[in-house]
């Protein structure tokens, strides 16, 4: 009897205590998911916004320095620009008025920076052969040697059509006139025809 009462005893204290679990309730709280989602948005939006008011500040910044500098970009337009040179002038009749004008437009779109002397000179050097290359001797000639200076390049090409034109290339002109015809054209086209054919002619129109 006395053995049954030990094992007794010693069954019962080595079995573990059953305790039971802590209610629901008692959990520590967690974070939601959703709440940290949101303010991982929030602050990637931020930043964009800080990102896109940089980059306008720098257009505006790049549009203000642009408006400076378009008289210079339209400065330099001409320079980039394909002209036509003039052909060389030989002083033949009828021509000068061509390359009088073939001169100004090179001159206006290619050397507006470059002084008066440099754009004669330039002048100069289409005037070859003919009647033309005697003249172009003396007048460089009479530079050299300061008899002669012209203020601007336009007084220069006065004189140039002067020498070579003048009665001469009106009777040339005037003798076009009287060879035109209408043939196919219309009334209109010939008109446009004529009138730029009497520029020059000393033609003034019936009285």
């Amino acid at each position: 009897m006395e053995y049954k009462s030990e094992s007794k005893t010693s069954t019962s204290s080595t079995l573990p205590l059953y305790t039971s679990p802590p209610p629901i309730d008692s959990l520590p709280p967690y974070p939601n998911m959703s709440q940290i989602n949101l303010h991982e948005v929030i602050q990637q939006q931020q930043e964009q916004l800080a990102a896109m008011q940089v980059q306008i500040q720098t257009l505006l910044a790049a549009v203000a320095g642009g408006g400076a500098g378009s008289t210079e970009r339209g400065s330099n337009m001409g320079s980039q620009m394909e002209v036509a040179k003039p052909a060389i002038f030989n002083g033949e009749v009828g021509r000068v008025g061509g390359f009088v004008t073939a001169c100004r437009l090179y001159l206006r779109m290619k050397m507006r920076e470059t002084t008066v002397e440099e754009q004669v000179f330039w002048i100069l050097s289409h005037v070859q052969g003919g009647t033309a290359e005697i003249w172009k001797e003396n007048v460089i000639e009479e530079l050299e040697v300061g008899e002669m200076e012209y203020e601007t390049v336009e007084e220069f090409l006065t004189v140039l059509k002067k020498e070579f034109g003048g009665g001469e290339e009106e009777a040339v002109k005037a003798a076009e006139l009287r060879k035109m015809e209408q043939g196919g054209k219309t009334m209109e086209e010939f008109v446009q025809e004529f009138k730029r054919a009497a520029r020059g002619s000393g033609y003034k129109g019936r009285k």
